[in-house]
């Protein structure tokens, strides 16, 4: 364990990796949490695993399955509409309060992250990039009760796995809709801003939407009827 996980403490430092771990997909829904597996992979003692699932838990993140322990939390169909629909009104928020708020260097910052996702292309680094803009969109929007309200709502979408932008064409297309964003910021204009939001992640939701009906089983003839 490196000294800035000991300097917050083993059970704040194995919740945090294990946050890590559900964000890009290393841990999925279903997957079992065996506190002496985790703790001999996280390099401490059981009692901070404990912790860390815990507060995981607390989260929403994880659930405790009959005889079988902790294990992540899945999500179905319903709640994966209702968070991106939560998400669009929450972002779009955001927009629009950045349209009227944001300093120029914050506008030329997003606008910097958005160019570096066009470089990353479909790779892992457009989830830290993607994930980078809309967090300082949050900032430029300066509004803490807001902020708190998406912190948790980034949560529960974590159990969705790895972010949309490795398909290429996903990709290309969100940078088109951060540019929509941008260029509302740019004018000022609250309510293009929020369209230009709302519209992004509603393209989102659509590929997450697949994703979920792909993994589902097959339906049975009875249930065609």
């Amino acid at each position: 364990m490196s000294e800035e996980d000991r300097g917050e403490g083993q059970g704040g430092a194995a919740y945090r990796r294990l946050l890590e771990e559900i964000r890009a997909g290393r841990l999925a829904a279903g997957d079992r949490l065996r506190e002496t597996e985790l703790a001999e992979r996280l390099g401490v003692s059981r009692t901070p695993v404990r912790e860390a699932i815990r507060q995981l838990e607390a989260d929403g993140l994880v659930t405790h399955v009959p005889r079988q322990g902790a294990s992540v939390r899945g999500l179905d169909y319903a709640e994966v509409m209702e968070l991106y629909e939560m998400r669009a009104v929450l972002e779009g928020t955001a927009a629009r309060l950045a349209a009227r708020a944001a300093s120029e260097i914050e506008i030329d910052e997003l606008a910097t992250l958005n160019e570096e996702l066009v470089r990353a292309g479909a790779t892992p680094q457009a989830y830290d990039l993607n994930r980078q803009f809309h967090a300082a969109l949050l900032d430029a929007a300066k509004n803490r009760f807001l902020t708190r309200s998406i912190q948790g709502l980034q949560k529960a979408l974590m159990i969705l796995g790895p972010t949309t932008l490795t398909a290429p064409e996903r990709a290309e297309r969100a940078v088109e809709e951060h540019r929509a964003v941008l260029d509302a910021l740019i004018a000022r204009d609250g309510v293009r801003a929020e369209a230009a939001m709302r519209a992004h992640i509603e393209a989102a939701q659509r590929v997450r939407v697949r994703a979920v009906r792909a993994k589902a089983p097959p339906l049975d003839d009875g249930d065609m009827l």
